[in-house]
């Protein structure tokens, strides 16, 4: 049932992605009295369609081949690479016979809709959930896991800064691309001292194949109980809120995941705790259970903020954008070799797995958010049979004041259109090798 849910949760994603995608190229050929003559979610290859109807003078559908979409515009040469129709004089509603200005618009219409839907999306996430992080300053420090261990990192280690910036916040300030991705330095107190640690230009390798969780995790302080929940062995022990354990069976604990791995050990047998109560000092028995709970809350460092609709605009268009710099940034890396392109890059089972086996529809539209700056961004590129190849072309004739040969734009889309082709098999083969 979980892979049938994730597989749900990546079909309507791409679907609502690949509709609003083309319709913006629709909407803007329709603007100029360009003749749209097929609008389709999917590939209908060879001809194989599982759904369509008629309207208006342009076919609407679903095809079969799960790999996109496209509108079909009249007079203009595509994926479809249905030449026939160029071999007649041009039409007034083609798109050969507009000007180029009209025809850059066309086709940075399915682009500019992508950047719209990933703003929107993060706009009305930040406006509805906010933001929540910890306060860096009151924890306890950071676990390394195994990528935090290669770069030198200790347990109970303070990141304290990035860059000579200070970390204020764990996710915000710490957790950020550019240490993710190893263009930092990380100053660290560790036993008194403070120190700096250079990640290496590599590290989104390691994070590419362990996941960010193995970078580090933090370490919560033991703070004054929240909460105690009725009827539990807490309750039943006495432990009141705002009391402050500093001690279990004689071990003295200042950190939240000692304290539980205590009580794990000691499962099935009496527990002593050790607490501050006030200004008195207090021992309090809990009678032995075989359930490694206790049944209490500790308060946690969590920093959360609410915005009006207005003010999650800003932080909606920077956090929209900051998927294009991030993803500029990893093909720099990739090209510059520093990050091997089968750890970078994902295809369809990769980003099934970021949606997960369970609708969480906060990150549902993370995702859809994420993945509309990512494809506005891929379709930028300047590759032919993509709307990047086709501003390449377009910018071109507009600057020797005539446009390229009908010959080199057929070729230049087959030539395209295979390059895309590698790209998925590459993709795909390597989601399956991850797998």
């Amino acid at each position: 049932m979980g892979t049938l849910v994730m597989i749900g949760q990546v079909i309507l994603a791409l679907s609502i992605l690949i509709i609003l995608h083309e319709l913006g190229h629709f909407l803007a050929a329709r603007m100029f009295g360009i003749k749209v003559e097929k609008f389709y979610l999917f590939f209908d290859a060879w001809g194989v369609k599982l759904f369509k109807f008629n309207y208006k003078g342009c076919e609407y559908g679903i095809g079969w081949l799960p790999l996109g979409g496209y509108v079909k515009i009249a007079g203009m040469i595509d994926e479809s690479m249905d030449t026939a129709q160029l071999k007649e004089e041009p039409k007034p509603w083609e798109f050969r016979s507009k000007p180029a200005w009209q025809r850059l618009i066309v086709m940075l219409g399915g682009i500019i809709v992508n950047v719209i839907v990933g703003i929107v999306a993060f706009w009305m996430i930040t406006f509805k959930y906010g933001e929540a992080d910890l306060d860096n300053t009151r924890l306890y420090g950071v676990k390394p896991g195994i990528i935090g261990e290669k770069v030198g990192l200790k347990e109970g280690d303070k990141i304290v800064g990035v860059n000579g910036n200070k970390a204020h916040l764990f996710y915000k300030d710490l957790m950020t691309s550019d240490v993710l991705m190893g263009d930092a330095t990380l100053q660290v107190e560790r036993a008194g001292n403070t120190l700096d640690i250079v990640l290496p230009a590599t590290m989104l390798n390691e994070i590419a194949e362990h996941k960010r969780n193995e970078f580090v995790t933090p370490i919560f302080k033991i703070v004054p109980i929240d909460s105690v929940a009725k009827g539990s062995r807490a309750e039943k022990m006495g432990l009141l809120k705002g009391d402050s354990i500093i001690g279990i069976n004689g071990v003295s604990v200042a950190r939240i995941d000692v304290f539980q791995e205590e009580v794990a050990k000691n499962k099935g047998k009496e527990i002593k705790l050790d607490i501050i109560r006030g200004v008195d000092s207090l021992q309090l028995i809990a009678a032995a259970d075989t359930s490694s709970i206790l049944g209490f809350i500790n308060a946690m460092p969590e920093v959360r903020r609410t915005y009006t609709f207005v003010e999650s605009l800003p932080i909606g268009v920077n956090k929209a954008f900051s998927v294009i710099t991030d993803n500029i940034k990893g093909f720099g890396k990739i090209f510059k070799g520093e990050v091997r392109a089968d750890k970078a890059l994902s295809g369809p089972v990769g980003i099934a797995k970021m949606f997960g086996s369970e609708v969480d529809w906060f990150r549902f539209w993370t995702l859809v958010g994420t993945l509309s700056m990512a494809l506005a961004f891929m379709n930028l590129l300047p590759i032919p049979a993509l709307d990047g190849g086709h501003v390449i072309f377009l910018l071109v004739e507009m600057v020797q004041g005539k446009p390229l040969s009908d010959k080199f734009l057929e070729t230049a889309q087959m030539v395209g259109f295979f390059i895309l082709i590698a790209l998925m098999l590459f993709t795909f083969g390597n989601d399956i090798l991850k797998w």
